[in-house]
C-alpha cells in the first residue's frame, strides 16, 4: 500500500513548480476575471483579500511533471504543460459546477453561486485561451505537438459533459455508455497530462502513447473513485453532502452497473429513480442501500483496481527507472485509495 504521505509530497512539489507559472498566466486577465479565477484557485477570498484555502491536490500537474522526470531526469521542460492541464481542469470544473448547480467545492462557494452563470462561462472560457497561450509561447521545440494533444484531450472533455448531461434527460442508459462519458470526460484529461510530460520531455511517439494509456486508465479508476464518494464520501472530505449524487439522480458508474446488473435489487433502484417527486433524507439512504446489495459498490471497487492494473500494464512499454516507475505506481493507488 503506497504512503499517502509520499504520494501527497510528490503532488506538493509539484504545485510548487507550477504555481508561480500559474499565477503569472492569470496576470493576464482582465482585472475581474483575475479575481474570480484568483477565488476559485483558492488563493483569495471573494473581496480579493489573499487566504491559505484549498487549491486541490493539483493531480494533473503533478502527474505531468513525474513524467517528464521520469523521462529526461528533470521536471523542468513540462512546467508550461502543468500549467496548461491545470488551466483546463479548472476550466472544467467552473463550467461543471454552473451545470450541475453546485454551489460549494472544496467547502467554498462556487463562481456561479457568487457571482452568476454569465461570469462563470467567461471565466471558464478564460482559463481554457490561457492554457493555449501558455503551450503556444513555451520555448519548446514541441510546444506543437503538445498543443494539439491537448486541444483533443479538452475536446473529449466536452463530449464527456455533452454525454453527462444528455444522459440526465434519458431514461436508461448502459454500462458501456457510462464508461465512455467517463472516458472523455476525465480520461481525457488525465490521459493528455501524461502525455504532455513525455512529450515536453522529448520522448519518442511509442513512450507518448504509453504514458497516455497509463493516465487515461488512471482516469477511469479516478472516475469510479469519485462516483463512490458521490454516494459514500463524507461531507468532511468531499465537501458535498452525503448521498450527494443519488439526491441529484445522476446516473453514475456504480448506479448503471446496479440497474443493469443488479437482479431484484437494481429493479427496485430502477422504480426509484423513475420517481419524480423531491427524494427525503430515508429515500436516498435506501436507494444507497440498493446500490450496495446489488452489488454495484464491490464492482466498483474491483474495477478500479483493474483500471489501476492496466494502467501499470501501459507503463511496462515506457521503460522507465524502478524509482520513477514506483513513484508512478504510488500515485495511481492513491487514485483508487483515495478517501475510501
Amino acid at each position: 500500500m503506497p504512503s499517502a504521505t509520499n504520494v501527497l509530497d510528490l503532488l506538493a512539489r509539484g504545485r510548487e513548480l507550477v504555481d508561480p507559472h500559474l499565477r503569472h498566466a492569470l496576470e493576464r486577465l482582465d482585472e475581474h476575471s483575475r479575481l474570480v479565477a484568483t477565488y476559485h484557485f483558492g488563493w483569495c477570498d471573494e473581496e480579493g483579500r489573499p487566504t491559505g484555502a484549498n487549491s486541490g491536490k493539483a493531480i494533473r500537474p503533478g502527474l505531468t511533471l513525474l513524467v517528464a522526470e521520469a523521462v529526461c531526469g528533470s521536471p523542468e521542460p513540462a512546467v508550461p504543460g502543468g500549467v496548461a492541464v491545470e488551466l483546463i481542469h479548472n476550466f472544467s470544473l467552473i463550467h461543471d459546477d454552473l451545470m450541475d448547480r453546485d454551489t460549494q467545492r472544496r467547502h467554498r462557494r462556487t463562481v456561479w453561486a457568487i457571482w452568476g452563470d454569465a461570469t462563470a462561462v467567461l471565466v471558464g472560457d478564460a482559463l481554457a485561451c490561457l492554457a493555449d497561450e501558455v503551450l503556444a509561447e513555451c520555448n519548446s521545440p514541441y510546444a506543437v505537438h503538445a498543443g494539439h494533444a491537448l486541444a483533443v484531450a479538452t475536446r473529449e472533455l466536452i463530449r464527456g459533459q455533452v454525454l453527462d448531461v444528455a444522459f440526465e434527460r434519458r431514461e436508461s442508459v448502459s454500462l458501456s455508455e457510462c464508461v465512455d462519458m467517463a472516458a472523455g470526460k476525465t480520461s481525457s484529461l488525465l490521459g493528455a497530462s501524461a502525455q504532455l510530460g513525455a512529450i515536453l520531455a522529448g520522448a519518442d511517439a511509442a513512450t507518448c502513447e504509453a504514458f497516455r494509456t497509463y493516465g487515461w486508465e488512471l482516469g477511469l479508476a479516478f472516475q469510479i473513485v469519485d462516483d463512490l464518494l458521490g454516494i459514500w464520501g463524507a461531507p468532511e472530505k468531499t465537501g458535498k453532502p452525503v448521498f450527494s449524487d443519488l439526491r441529484a439522480h445522476k446516473k453514475t458508474l456504480p448506479v448503471v452497473w446496479s440497474l443493469e446488473y443488479g437482479g431484484v435489487h437494481g429493479r427496485e433502484l430502477a422504480a426509484w429513480f423513475a420517481e419524480t417527486s423531491d427524494p427525503s433524507e430515508d429515500d436516498v439512504r435506501r436507494a444507497a442501500v440498493l446500490v450496495e446489495d446489488a452489488g454495484g459498490r464491490e464492482w466498483a471497487l474491483a474495477e478500479a483496481e483493474e483500471r489501476v492494473r492496466k494502467a501499470g500494464k501501459a507503463l511496462d512499454a515506457a521503460g522507465i527507472a524502478p524509482a520513477n516507475r514506483d513513484q508512478l505506481d504510488q500515485l495511481a493507488q492513491f487514485i483508487a485509495e483515495r478517501q475510501l
